[in-house]
């Protein structure tokens, strides 16, 4: 029976590139929705950009840019590098649209009038820098629980533990590096709280994952808390009907966001868009994301759905994260990779594939082991898919024009069944396996019947041809099999290869072709020298940035400028040299009331680190920390220098204070 689906992916948020570790939820939802297309159901995929935010606003601001000029040029590289994996969506968009901006109001309004959203006071954390408040990644402090410095205002690295922003220790500003004080405002929240039986019924019926369903019940037994879906001026966003100075929180918005997307391309292309909000729709919605946004949409999204009159999601996909080589991404290592660094160094199907490998429906983290890929591509799509093709193709070409002869089924249509079940389960790793096992029985028999050899014997002359004819029937087939991991080369195949003049369909899979043309070469194998390039080109430099030069002392600086500079006395408690470094010492200084800080300072040529230890020095208490190669350096003490740039520490008369400010 024919399906009608519509499909979305996770938004990418519009404050940064594209790298491999997104392309994992991409290209498994590429893949089942090219494969649903195949077996001749009704697919609409969309996406967009989550262009809404305080770091959307303050990207923007650093980039001396209008937040709306900077989403645009962010989601042309997105939209740039996706087509680029051949992950082919029907539409493209940004939250940031009217369409979007209709829908959230209407999902507001249905909310409002039926009485789940409430307002309530809230005290959160100011920068009274920057005038603004702050959500929980801008504030960095000392984690109430184990005491680790630089923690995000929500979760510490360190020990895994989560608390309110309110319960850090030394709290600090993001954004400005300034102390945050307490605040009050009103709020407006979604009482999810009051869907809880209806989340109940919906995990047990949607499509999930057993893990998925049992963490979502999990946190229904704990117990739903209201969600705060407003945030305070200034915040780049939708700002709320009625209430001033309050906008539309993110995530209210950005799951609307996917609507949205395919409000446009309804428009566009006819599409009933209505019949799929209903809440007896018969059509089915599919959401592939990352498990670090499942309660987003396994609680929210349905209740909000399901308050405002429409129907729940079909189906929620989570993939896992993707480590490199068995650790973390990293930047230093080269193995934090962008997708447009990705392209220029290999072919992007291969990532396709390898991907596909290990993808099942679990949310698992899976792993890109370099070398492992690169064997894993030259086995199988080298070593086994095209070499059927590269071997056997051109006996027919010169001995037969290209006719094949019979029409013999290489695998049964049970195969064909259980090849197409792994694919609609997501369980792709089983399809591969599947897929692998038959090339590897075409290849033995290639090796056994030897055709270059029948082809020396006139007389074999009718073997020969069937040989070949059984392989390339074999190719056939694991090309369509292939398609919706390979669509660039199984395309090539279909039309270059066979003359099909369209792409390969599922049913496909046992019809068999009676024609060839001349092979073309498809793959090439990896060679480690380009792996090994792109990460190359992929490591960033960690040391700080050069200082820029100092200025005159003409260029004038006004009062309110300097009244920013928070200086304070410090006293050097431990000094230590720093592996790895020319000109850094490691200083631990005491604060006073700011309590203990690290700091790097250019001071080596001048200062044993013994001799530091104890002195009083002024520093600079609200810069912003920064992550340098060797750590967090959290603030600057100043120094002085003659022309030959040998620094001197500034000292404070005796009697002074740490934590005292310098006025």
């Amino acid at each position: 029976m024919s399906r009608t689906i519509f499909v979305t992916n996770a938004l990418p948020y519009a404050n940064g590139p594209i790298h491999i570790g997104h392309l994992v939820g991409y290209i498994q939802a590429d893949i089942w929705v090219r494969f649903q297309r195949m077996a001749g159901h009704t697919v609409h995929f969309v996406c967009a950009d989550d262009a809404h935010g305080t770091p959307i606003m303050l990207a923007a601001e650093k980039a001396a840019a209008k937040p709306e000029d900077f989403i645009a040029a962010v989601q042309k590289e997105h939209a740039r590098d996706f087509a680029d994996f051949h992950v082919a969506f029907d539409n493209y968009d940004t939250t940031h649209s009217a369409e979007n901006r209709e829908l959230s109001e209407l999902f507001h309004a249905r909310l409002e009038k039926a009485g789940k959203i409430a307002a309530r006071s809230v005290e959160q954390f100011f920068d009274p820098v920057k005038q603004m408040f702050l959500p929980d990644r801008y504030i960095k402090g000392e984690c109430p629980k184990c005491g680790a410095r630089d923690q995000y205002g929500d979760s510490c690295e360190n020990c895994a533990s989560t608390y309110a922003p309110t319960e850090l220790k030394n709290p600090y500003s993001v954004v400005s590096g300034a102390p945050p004080v307490r605040k009050a405002s009103e709020h407006y929240f979604f009482t999810v709280s009051a869907f809880a039986e209806f989340l109940k019924g919906w995990v047990d019926t949607a499509k999930l994952n057993e893990g998925v369903k049992n963490k979502l019940r999990e946190w229904l037994n704990a117990g739903l808390k209201d969600w705060d879906i407003s945030r305070d001026a200034p915040y780049f966003g939708f700002e709320i009907p009625g209430k001033p100075g309050k906008y539309f929180y993110v995530w209210l918005d950005a799951p609307i966001g996917y609507l949205a997307s395919f409000k446009q391309l309804a428009a566009r292309s006819g599409i009933a868009f209505d019949a799929f909000l209903k809440p007896d729709s018969k059509h089915e919605m599919w959401h592939f994301i990352g498990k670090d946004i499942i309660n987003f949409h396994g609680l929210f999204w349905p209740a909000m759905l399901h308050g405002a009159g429409f129907r729940a999601p079909t189906a929620l996909n989570v993939n896992g994260y993707l480590t490199v080589n068995g650790a973390k991404m990293s930047k230093s290592r080269g193995t934090f990779i962008r997708a447009e660094t990705w392209a220029r160094h290999l072919n992007v199907e291969y990532l396709r594939y390898y991907f596909a490998t290990k993808l099942t429906d679990a949310p698992e983290d899976l792993d890109l082991a370099l070398d492992d890929f690169v064997a894993r591509i030259n086995s199988d799509l080298v070593g086994k898919y095209v070499n059927i093709a590269s071997r056997c193709a051109p006996f027919l070409t010169n001995h037969f024009e290209g006719k094949l002869h019979g029409n013999e089924e290489t695998v049964s249509g049970a195969i064909v069944r259980a090849i197409a079940t792994a694919y609609d389960a997501r369980n792709y790793a089983e399809a591969v396996r599947q897929i692998t096992r038959l090339a590897d029985a075409v290849n033995a028999y290639v090796d056994q019947h030897k055709p270059w050899l029948l082809a020396k014997d006139p007389a074999r002359k009718a073997d020969l041809h069937a040989v070949c004819s059984k392989a390339l029937h074999g190719f056939w087939q694991l090309s369509v099999f292939l398609a919706p991991i390979l669509p660039a080369t199984a395309s090539r195949v279909a039309r270059e290869l066979f003359g099909l003049g369209r792409d390969f369909e599922w049913l496909d899979a046992q019809r068999f072709p009676k024609q060839i043309q001349a092979y073309q070469h498809l793959l090439t194998r990896v060679e480690p020298a380009k792996v090994n390039a792109m990460v190359e080109e992929s490591k960033e430099d960690m040391k700080p940035a050069a200082a820029p030069a100092a200025a005159p002392v003409s260029a004038h600086i006004g009062i309110d400028d300097f009244s920013k500079v928070e200086l304070r006395i410090a006293r050097i408690e431990n000094a230590e040299h720093v592996d790895g470094a020319d000109k850094l010492l490691k200083l631990t200084l005491d604060v006073g009331e700011l309590g203990k800080r690290q700091v790097f300072a250019g001071i080596k040529s001048q200062y044993a680190p013994e001799a530091l230890i104890g002195r009083l020095t002024v520093v600079v208490a609200n810069l912003a920390p920064r992550k340098m190669r060797f750590g967090m350096s959290e603030g600057m003490v100043l120094a002085a220098s003659h022309g030959d740039g040998k620094p001197f520490l500034l000292s404070p008369d005796d009697g002074a204070e740490p934590g005292m400010r310098v006025k």
